[in-house]
């Protein structure tokens, strides 16, 4: 019995990598994967994060994979890209990432406020700034407004040489962990 377990859970945790994404109707874009996130411009409260607050920034990045493995490397940023058909957008959008457990307090989940707009394509992602965050397993990424699911996708967080290209891909290999 326990080594039947064991097995579930080893093999769990990379099958839940790749759940579908769940999307809604609101929605008329909706894009996920990796970052090399631009110079933040400065921050905003996030009182629902580890660190207290979110980057603001001016320029949005493209994709550089649409893998949703990601590597564990600072400075590597991961999220999603998303439009609304309604002409004002989505206000007061609750973000909350769920991943396993970071920092001195054992966080599991992370929330913060955004907006899904309708013309330009809203950028949501979550990057790593710190060593704690390095955490490898299952991260996902949700988007509600008033309780309605408006998307959830998720990625896996794996050791930087399980995906070597990956974790170089932002110059940042001198940062790995």
């Amino acid at each position: 019995m326990r080594l039947t377990l064991f097995l579930c859970l080893i093999f769990a945790t990379p099958l839940a990598a790749q759940a579908p994404d769940k999307t809604s109707p609101l929605l008329s874009y909706f894009e996920a994967g990796i970052i090399c996130p631009p110079p933040s411009v400065g921050e905003v409260a996030a009182p629902g994060t580890v660190a207290g607050t979110t980057h603001l920034i001016e320029e949005e990045p493209p994709f550089v994979a649409q893998s949703r493995r990601v590597p564990a490397v600072l400075g590597i940023g991961f999220g999603v890209k998303s439009t609304t058909g309604g002409l004002l957008g989505i206000p007061d959008v609750t973000i909350m990432v769920t991943h396993p457990p970071m920092g001195a307090d054992n966080t599991v989940r992370q929330t913060f406020l955004s907006r899904i707009d309708s013309m330009e394509p809203s950028l949501t992602f979550y990057q790593f700034d710190y060593d704690y965050e390095l955490v490898q397993g299952v991260w996902q990424i949700e988007a509600s407004k008033n309780g309605e699911i408006l998307y959830r996708t998720t990625f896996e967080v794996v050791a930087p040489d399980q995906v070597p290209g990956l974790a170089q891909v932002c110059g940042f290999e001198h940062l790995l962990s």
